[in-house]
Protein backbone atom coordinates (compact mmCIF):
# COMPACT_ATOMS: atom_id res chain seq x y z
CA UNK A 1 0.00 0.00 0.00
CA UNK A 2 1.72 3.40 -0.69
CA UNK A 3 1.04 6.10 1.30
CA UNK A 4 0.99 9.88 1.22
CA UNK A 5 3.03 10.76 4.34
CA UNK A 6 6.04 11.97 2.27
CA UNK A 7 8.32 12.14 5.96
CA UNK A 8 5.95 11.29 8.50
CA UNK A 9 5.97 7.89 9.95
CA UNK A 10 3.72 6.59 12.43
CA UNK A 11 4.97 4.79 15.00
CA UNK A 12 3.69 1.26 16.26
CA UNK A 13 3.71 2.14 19.97
CA UNK A 14 1.82 5.31 19.20
CA UNK A 15 -0.91 3.79 17.56
CA UNK A 16 -1.21 0.65 20.62
CA UNK A 17 -0.87 3.76 23.23
CA UNK A 18 -4.09 5.77 21.59
CA UNK A 19 -6.45 2.67 20.64
CA UNK A 20 -5.88 1.15 24.20
CA UNK A 21 -5.91 4.22 26.18
CA UNK A 22 -8.65 6.09 24.35
CA UNK A 23 -12.13 5.58 25.87
CA UNK A 24 -13.94 8.49 24.18
CA UNK A 25 -13.26 9.39 20.65
CA UNK A 26 -14.68 12.75 19.02
CA UNK A 27 -15.64 11.41 14.89
CA UNK A 28 -15.01 14.40 12.50
CA UNK A 29 -16.81 14.04 9.56
CA UNK A 30 -19.68 11.50 10.54
CA UNK A 31 -22.56 10.10 8.27
CA UNK A 32 -25.94 8.66 8.48
CA UNK A 33 -25.05 7.40 5.16
CA UNK A 34 -24.46 3.66 5.84
CA UNK A 35 -22.24 3.17 2.27
CA UNK A 36 -20.05 5.71 4.24
CA UNK A 37 -16.77 4.55 5.88
CA UNK A 38 -17.06 7.41 8.68
CA UNK A 39 -20.64 5.49 10.01
CA UNK A 40 -18.94 1.90 9.61
CA UNK A 41 -15.84 3.12 11.62
CA UNK A 42 -18.47 4.71 14.10
CA UNK A 43 -20.52 1.71 14.61
CA UNK A 44 -17.49 -1.14 14.89
CA UNK A 45 -15.61 1.36 17.63
CA UNK A 46 -19.12 1.30 19.15
CA UNK A 47 -18.64 -2.53 19.87
CA UNK A 48 -15.17 -2.48 20.80
CA UNK A 49 -16.26 -0.50 23.89
CA UNK A 50 -15.38 3.43 22.94
CA UNK A 51 -17.60 5.54 23.38
CA UNK A 52 -17.96 7.20 19.29
CA UNK A 53 -19.24 11.06 19.71
CA UNK A 54 -20.61 12.05 15.95
CA UNK A 55 -19.76 15.20 14.72
CA UNK A 56 -20.99 16.63 11.65
CA UNK A 57 -22.57 20.66 11.33
CA UNK A 58 -25.67 19.72 9.49
CA UNK A 59 -27.03 16.41 11.11
CA UNK A 60 -26.88 18.31 14.35
CA UNK A 61 -28.88 21.20 12.92
CA UNK A 62 -31.07 18.22 11.94
CA UNK A 63 -31.05 17.19 15.40
CA UNK A 64 -29.98 13.77 14.35
CA UNK A 65 -29.21 10.78 16.33
CA UNK A 66 -26.38 8.46 14.58
CA UNK A 67 -25.84 4.76 16.44
CA UNK A 68 -27.48 5.70 19.67
CA UNK A 69 -25.35 9.31 19.87
CA UNK A 70 -26.60 13.10 19.77
CA UNK A 71 -24.52 14.31 16.77
CA UNK A 72 -22.87 17.81 17.84
CA UNK A 73 -21.68 20.77 15.18
CA UNK A 74 -18.20 20.97 16.29
CA UNK A 75 -15.93 19.67 18.63
CA UNK A 76 -16.21 22.70 21.12
CA UNK A 77 -19.61 21.12 22.31
CA UNK A 78 -18.85 18.21 22.51
CA UNK A 79 -15.92 19.12 24.68
CA UNK A 80 -18.59 21.21 27.17
CA UNK A 81 -20.30 17.63 27.78
CA UNK A 82 -17.50 15.10 27.42
CA UNK A 83 -13.09 14.74 27.94
CA UNK A 84 -12.02 13.83 24.55
CA UNK A 85 -9.41 11.37 24.12
CA UNK A 86 -9.22 11.41 20.40
CA UNK A 87 -10.11 13.09 17.78
CA UNK A 88 -10.88 10.79 14.38
CA UNK A 89 -11.09 12.82 11.40
CA UNK A 90 -12.91 11.50 8.28
CA UNK A 91 -11.93 14.56 5.89
CA UNK A 92 -9.98 15.87 3.42
CA UNK A 93 -6.41 16.90 4.28
CA UNK A 94 -6.88 20.18 3.02
CA UNK A 95 -9.32 20.56 5.80
CA UNK A 96 -7.70 18.46 8.60
CA UNK A 97 -5.71 21.21 9.87
CA UNK A 98 -8.49 23.02 11.01
CA UNK A 99 -9.57 20.03 12.91
CA UNK A 100 -6.65 18.84 14.59
CA UNK A 101 -6.38 23.18 15.60
CA UNK A 102 -9.62 22.49 17.36
CA UNK A 103 -8.40 19.12 18.75
CA UNK A 104 -5.39 20.68 20.76
CA UNK A 105 -8.10 23.65 21.55
CA UNK A 106 -10.42 21.61 23.68
CA UNK A 107 -7.46 19.68 25.07
CA UNK A 108 -8.34 16.25 23.05
CA UNK A 109 -5.07 13.72 24.26
CA UNK A 110 -5.00 12.89 20.35
CA UNK A 111 -5.80 13.14 16.64
CA UNK A 112 -6.41 10.32 14.55
CA UNK A 113 -6.58 11.56 10.53
CA UNK A 114 -8.05 8.53 8.75
CA UNK A 115 -7.07 6.59 5.48
CA UNK A 116 -6.03 8.73 3.28
CA UNK A 117 -5.89 11.81 5.19
CA UNK A 118 -2.56 13.64 5.69
CA UNK A 119 -1.62 16.34 6.87
CA UNK A 120 2.00 16.72 8.12
CA UNK A 121 2.04 20.67 9.58
CA UNK A 122 -0.77 20.31 11.57
CA UNK A 123 0.76 16.61 12.61
CA UNK A 124 3.80 18.92 13.85
CA UNK A 125 1.70 21.62 15.77
CA UNK A 126 -0.23 18.62 17.64
CA UNK A 127 3.11 17.51 18.14
CA UNK A 128 3.98 20.52 19.97
CA UNK A 129 1.04 20.98 21.90
CA UNK A 130 1.81 17.42 23.59
CA UNK A 131 -1.05 15.35 21.51
CA UNK A 132 -0.47 11.46 20.09
CA UNK A 133 -0.37 11.56 16.21
CA UNK A 134 -1.77 9.19 13.93
CA UNK A 135 -1.96 9.84 10.24
CA UNK A 136 -3.03 7.96 6.99
CA UNK A 137 -4.32 4.73 8.53
CA UNK A 138 -7.80 3.53 10.14
CA UNK A 139 -8.25 2.19 13.60
CA UNK A 140 -10.17 -0.98 12.76
CA UNK A 141 -7.36 -2.39 10.08
CA UNK A 142 -4.57 -1.68 12.73
CA UNK A 143 -6.27 -2.76 16.02
CA UNK A 144 -7.13 -6.35 14.45
CA UNK A 145 -3.12 -6.86 14.01
CA UNK A 146 -1.77 -5.50 16.93
CA UNK A 147 -4.66 -7.74 18.95
CA UNK A 148 -5.96 -5.05 20.17
CA UNK A 149 -9.96 -5.31 20.97
CA UNK A 150 -10.35 -1.91 22.67
CA UNK A 151 -9.51 0.18 24.77
CA UNK A 152 -7.91 -0.75 28.14
CA UNK A 153 -10.27 -0.04 30.87
CA UNK A 154 -7.38 0.52 33.23
CA UNK A 155 -5.50 3.03 31.58
CA UNK A 156 -5.77 6.33 30.48
CA UNK A 157 -3.95 8.79 27.88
Amino acid sequence: MSSKLGTWQNDDEVIRRVLKESKTIALVGASKNTARASNHVMSAMQQMGYKVIPINPGLAKQNEILHGEKVYPDLQSVAAEYTVDMVDIFRASNAAGQFVDEAIAIGAKSVWLQLGVVDEEAGKRALDANLLVVMDTCPLMVAPAMGISGPDETSAL
